[in-house]
């Protein structure tokens, strides 16, 4: 047995260094070692990419794990060697891998699509990761809020006739909660300017700035209460703030 003392320039490194655990998905580990599924890319000629992973491999009687960059083109699987990788999990091997390999030039930045309006594939990740319902923030914040007993409907216009529609509405209490991302929504905290096609994003979030208070104007003439909640918010907190809203409605019911 080999003492844990000893290096792995004096033993073979462990399986958990390179090899694949059961069950993993080779896009997500990929993607997640890499920092984004757009540095993933190899360029192969006439304005052409493609999309490459990075294989780890322990060569009989080595001690020394090897990396290569793997990519398919017109039918053939394509491969370049990366180098060495010394790291004691496989996901920290993968992740010096593509930076090894971003350093050696073997990656290449493809250009964003024409008709894309983000300033970068990180903005146009999020961009795209964007849902109108059932987001992680609305999730976390409905199971809190059905763990204290309120029930509740989710993504419908809470006005007959307007078509405005809130993510959680309290029916019977009149409470219309709306979770914001936000990017869309234009989050003092965390948006950040796009600096290409300033101007269209500029009027695009404006715009939906403009519509949310519009929304909460003719929501709160018609007799509701409105709560927004920015996904970034504390989902505990924001479930406390709406419950005590309910229980304060209710309350008001009752006389």
């Amino acid at each position: 047995m080999v003492s844990d003392s000893r290096t792995w320039k004096e033993a073979r490194p462990p399986e958990s260094a390179y090899k694949p655990r059961r069950g993993a998905k080779p896009t997500v580990e990929q993607d997640r070692a890499a920092g984004g599924r757009h540095r993933r890319t190899v360029a192969i000629g006439d304005g052409r990419y493609a999309r490459a992973s990075v294989s780890l491999r322990l060569p009989r009687c080595n001690r020394r794990i090897r990396a290569y960059l793997r990519w398919s083109q017109e039918g053939k699987t394509e491969e370049r060697y990366i180098g060495e990788v010394d790291q004691a999990t496989r996901a920290a091997n993968l992740a010096q891998a593509w930076q090894q390999a971003a350093a050696s030039g073997l990656l290449a930045e493809e250009p964003l699509p024409p008709d894309s309006k983000a300033s970068s594939w990180e903005v146009r990740a999020v961009m795209r990761a964007n849902r109108s319902r059932d987001t992680k923030p609305e999730l976390a914040l409905r199971s809190l809020l059905h763990r204290t007993g309120l029930r509740y409907r989710v993504d419908i216009p809470p006005l007959e006739g307007v078509r405005r529609r809130a993510d959680i509405v309290f029916v019977k209490d009149r409470i219309a909660v709306f979770v914001d991302g936000c990017f869309w929504h234009g989050c003092p905290e965390h948006m950040r300017s796009s600096k290409k096609n300033a101007a269209a994003w500029t009027a695009k979030l404006e715009g939906n700035r403009a519509r949310d208070a519009e929304t909460n104007e003719l929501l709160r003439a018609a007799g509701w209460t409105v709560i927004r909640v920015w996904e970034h918010e504390d989902p505990a907190e924001a479930s406390h703030r709406i419950t005590d809203a309910v229980q304060q409605a209710r309350r008001e019911e009752r006389g």
